[in-house]
Formats: structure tokens, sequence, C-alpha cells
């Protein structure tokens, strides 16, 4: 019958751009809780729900009432308590008064000021602002709602968007392999211990700013042997919201010899190892075990195992063996049967 006719491809090298996509989720930046920090009823709502707030921008006005009230008694007698002191100041320098008089409306004095520096830090809490910057939820109260400083409750949560973080999840092997190709320029920096990252979205589409994957504090999941990191994002226009999933890119430069094969040219031998056949010189079949790092598409990137210019069976292969005589022809042509 003759040798069996193989299909084969002459392995080259060739330029390969190289990514590693994580999956992964957005989530805020910073997040604030709003409580308040003075009892009171609600006289009204400032801002606008889903709306953006600044720093320190009112968002509740609490009924000041009582406060201002409590600020002006304070007043009242620390300008009485002031004249007092300045009087026993005079008085003591002619022995007038005793020293313990001059001591006790000295400490009266300070007692006064500490209560109105008090009066007066309760009557700004009524004016509940905002400690960050960022998207601002729904309100969990309405104009006439009783607050109270010690409730467990928020009033409303504000989140910084901008910028966002992107939360993927690693096996603790693959960190340090990462860092390692970080360290090695692998990986392209983008400051010290962080590398390049982009996002493809939900729908399919490419964010079009890049962001930086964090490998500082981390901490390794006992159960999982999982690891979480953080990529940053600039999310100027709000496009990235908390929650949504997106697969993550990191940059890894360019393989300028690289080998692809198509996956299904490998097989696996009793010990798991990937195995791929080539003709040898004398026209037969050879088994070459693989190192096949990744997969880029539907091909494997051979780190070791083929050289330039072997030719590898990719047609044919469940009709040979190894050190079987073939007949070497382009795949193609097998394929076709022609």
């Amino acid at each position: 019958m003759g040798p069996q006719v193989v299909g084969v491809v002459t392995v080259t090298q060739q330029s390969v751009a190289i990514d590693t996509e994580l999956s992964g989720r957005t989530s805020a930046y910073t997040i604030a809780e709003v409580r308040p920090q003075v009892n009171g009823i609600i006289l009204k709502r400032l801002f606008t729900e889903g709306g953006d707030v600044k720093a320190g921008q009112s968002l509740y006005q609490i009924d000041p009432s009582t406060y201002r009230a409590t600020l002006e008694s304070a007043q009242a007698n620390l300008t009485a308590l002031k004249l007092k002191a300045e009087r026993y100041k005079q008085l003591i320098a002619i022995n007038a008064v005793g020293q313990q008089d001059y001591d006790d409306a000295v400490s009266s004095l300070k007692q006064a000021q500490a209560t109105l520096d008090t009066a007066r830090i309760n009557v700004n809490y009524t004016h509940v602002i905002s400690p960050i910057s960022g998207r601002i939820g729904k309100s969990s109260v309405t104009q006439g709602a009783l607050v109270t400083a010690d409730q467990s409750t928020a009033l409303a949560t504000v989140q910084q968007l901008d910028p966002i973080y992107v939360d993927v999840t690693r096996s603790s092997g693959e960190l340090l392999q990462m860092k390692r190709d970080l360290a090695s320029g692998v990986l392209k920096s983008a400051g010290p211990n962080q590398a390049k990252v982009r996002l493809t979205l939900e729908d399919g589409s490419a964010y079009p700013l890049e962001g930086k994957l964090q490998f500082s504090d981390v901490t390794v999941d006992q159960s999982t042997g999982t690891i979480t990191l953080r990529a940053v994002f600039p999310n100027p226009k709000h496009d990235l919201l908390p929650g949504m999933y997106v697969r993550a890119q990191l940059l890894e430069g360019t393989n300028d010899k690289a080998i692809l094969i198509p996956q299904a040219s490998v097989s696996h031998d009793s010990k798991g190892n990937p195995v791929a056949m080539v003709v040898g010189a004398t026209g037969k079949v050879e088994p070459r075990v693989l190192k096949t790092p990744r997969t880029i598409g539907n091909q494997w990137l051979v780190s070791s195992g083929l050289n330039v210019g072997d030719k590898l069976i990719v047609d044919g292969l469940q009709k040979i063996r190894p050190g079987a005589p073939v007949k070497a022809v382009p795949a193609t042509v097998a394929s076709t049967g022609e």
C-alpha cells in the first residue's frame, strides 16, 4: 500500500502580540456612607438622586433652631465670664481677691469656650455635607424625617467613580509568574509594581483608556488558593459603573520568535505531556514532547520541542504511529484530497 499520506505544515517563527485575559468586575474607588452627626428633623434634601456631588457640598439641612439657641446662650455666657476674668485679673494684682477665686474664674472661662466651640460645631453639623466627590445614590429619608446621630442607616451613599477599580481573580501561582514577567520586561510596566491593562466591556466594545494593574496589597484565599488583584482605570465620563462585568487584557508586548501550531495537531501522552508528530529526515514519524505555555486563538504557543523547518503533521494523525514511514504533502492538499 506504500507510505501513508499525511498533511504537513512547515514550522516557522512569527511575530505575535501576547496578552493575558482576566475576567473581573468593576467597583467604586471610594465609597462614603453619609450619616447625621446630630439629632433633628430633615428640613430639606439638597441634591438630585443619581447625580454628581462635590466634596463639602451640602446634602441635607437638619433643623438648626435648638442648636442655634444653644450657641447664642454659650456666646452670652462666654462674654460674661470674660468680663469677670478680666476684673479678677485686675483685682488680684492689688490683692483684692484671692488666688483661688481668680483661678476659678479662669477655669470657668475655659469651660465656657469649650461649650461655645461644641455648640458651633453642632450648628455646622446641621448641614450634612458630602465627604467625597462622586455619584450619589437614592436618599433613604425624606423631608420631615427624624434622624439621630447614632443611627445605623445611612442617609445616602456617595461613590467615587473616577478613577474606578477593576477586580480580577488569579491563582497564587499565576501571580508569581506575572510578577516574574513584569520584572523581566515581558509584561509592560506602568510604574513600580504595576502592569498596563486594557478593558473589553460586556457588549464586546473596547474601553478607550488604559489602566494599571496593582500587585501590592494582595491576600491569598486559603480555601481556594486564589487572589484578587486590582486594576485602576481613569473613568472621566463615568462609562464604567460599579458591578459591571469586564474582561481585562494585560499587555505583554510582542514575541518576535513565536512558534504557533494548530491545537488539533497536539495530543497528550500517558503522563499528560503535550505531544506533536513530525516527519523526520528519513521520512518516518517522530513524536516530539512540547512545552505549550498558552493558547493564542485556536493555536498553541510552543516554547520548546519544535524547531524552525520541522514538518509538523496536521492531517492524517489518526492513521499513523511513531516510526512509521509516511509521505508528506502540504496540509491543504491532504485535506482536500487533491
